[in-house]
């Protein structure tokens, strides 16, 4: 597999990099007196979407946009790099309107919705002048399984009634959030993964109550993680996404594309809390020497740029499965990335942590955020058991598609043959 990028990705690279650099990174103070006087910056994020619209720097995320929707057409692989560059700074990517589940959404919406629901929706979303969340895991049920929601959807002549708890649903505070895609059940009784359908319900509609912002590791995100509750909420049914019982199918093949995003942020994330270490551990000495002079703490850094470059090559790896083949073609790799990159994030974040000392764990370095964020990714899209189960179960498919005759090879291998 050939990963080196094309022109148009290293073109992209780095004139997101300058505008990070320009934009981003001088305000990150402020987007943090923001957030902790209880506030969402949106004043200079509008500014910031503006000027990264004007720069082409604009819905990066979804290969198969139309001639007619605003946005740079790249392939997963192509759009690897840049992901990760906006990943090293955990509230950038909706700057350039490539945030979760924003991402999900619009590519639930490209792949299913009717032309209505694209002109009321999809367009504002790729415009960015709303944002959406997905409404699907619950409290009451191991949502690691989807076909575990138990949120009621019942037609009613030319309506759907909605009622049931959802929580953490990111996104649900943001003040711009307009659209919930909701997952329940439409037919109890039907086949196990023809149970679920999915619904548009906008933010303001009756029964719609948001309960609470669930912090995370004491950790505030202003755009929420969200407790929620729909008590009879009815929407037409032209809200519908695509038939009734395609709600499994239809998340299954949003939260491919969404997992490999959140790898890619992921590695980003990983630089910055290694950069932190090198600079730390060359500035900082004890018992007369600098830090990177220790021992533990070399290895620390030798093996922390080891394992992200494991990770990325995976995550290279994948997307271009994706792009080649189909996110279902790409499903262990997904899985093995969506496992190694968020523990890859914590392991790292620890250690830059260490080598600062107490400073590691307080407001005055990033690296506490950090941590959380990878520690959240273990259970977001699906929690690290549930990725180490589809994979054992595809090795397994495997070997008994192609198998292994044990005796034989054996006797060919052994210095000593079988009696």
């Amino acid at each position: 597999m050939d990963f080196s990028l094309s022109a148009t990705s290293k073109r992209l690279a780095t004139r997101l990099n300058e505008f990070m650099d320009d934009y981003i990174v001088p305000r990150i103070g402020l987007w943090n007196d923001e957030v902790r006087a209880g506030n969402y910056p949106v004043s200079f994020m509008e500014d910031l979407k503006n000027i990264a619209r004007s720069e082409g720097l604009w819905n990066l995320f979804l290969p198969h946009l139309r001639d007619d929707e605003p946005g740079t057409r790249l392939t997963n692989l192509e759009y690897a790099p840049l992901a990760e560059i906006m990943g090293r700074v955990p509230w950038a990517s909706e700057v350039f309107n490539c945030s979760a589940p924003d991402t999900g959404n619009m590519e639930v919406l490209h792949l299913f919705a009717t032309d209505a629901q694209r002109k009321e929706w999809l367009e504002p979303l790729l415009n960015g002048e709303i944002r959406s969340a997905f409404a699907m895991t619950e409290p009451d049920v191991a949502s690691s399984d989807a076909t575990n929601i138990q949120t009621s959807i019942r037609r009613d002549g030319n309506d759907y009634v909605i009622n049931g708890r959802k929580w953490f649903i990111t996104n649900a505070n943001h003040p711009n959030c307009k659209l919930f895609i909701v997952m329940g059940k439409t037919d109890p009784d039907a086949e196990r993964h023809r149970q679920q359908s999915m619904l548009l319900v906008p933010m303001d509609t009756p029964g719609v109550e948001i309960v609470r912002n669930i912090s995370t590791l004491n950790h505030h995100s202003p755009e929420g993680h969200a407790e929620v509750l729909f008590r009879d909420v009815r929407v037409p049914a032209d809200n519908l996404i695509a038939q009734e019982g395609d709600g499994f199918m239809i998340a299954q093949a949003r939260l491919g594309p969404g997992r490999i995003h959140h790898c890619m942020r992921a590695i980003g994330m990983s630089e910055v809390c290694l950069e932190l270490m090198v600079a730390r551990s060359q500035e900082r000495k004890s018992f007369g020497k600098y830090l990177y002079q220790h021992g533990a703490i070399s290895e620390w850094i030798a093996r922390s740029r080891i394992e992200i470059e494991q990770a990325r090559l995976l995550v290279f790896k994948s997307a271009s499965l994706i792009d080649q083949f189909g996110a279902k073609a790409a499903r262990k790799e997904i899985s093995m990335i969506k496992v190694i990159t968020p523990t890859l994030l914590t392991t790292i974040a620890d250690r830059a942590m260490q080598v600062f000392g107490a400073m590691g764990v307080s407001p005055d370095t990033p690296l506490a955020d950090l941590y959380t964020a990878g520690r959240v990714l273990r259970y977001a899209d699906g929690p690290d058991e549930v990725h180490l189960q589809t994979i054992a179960r595809l090795e397994i498919k495997e070997s008994r598609d192609n198998p292994l005759k044990m005796a034989s090879y054996l006797e060919r291998t052994s210095d000593h043959p079988l009696p």
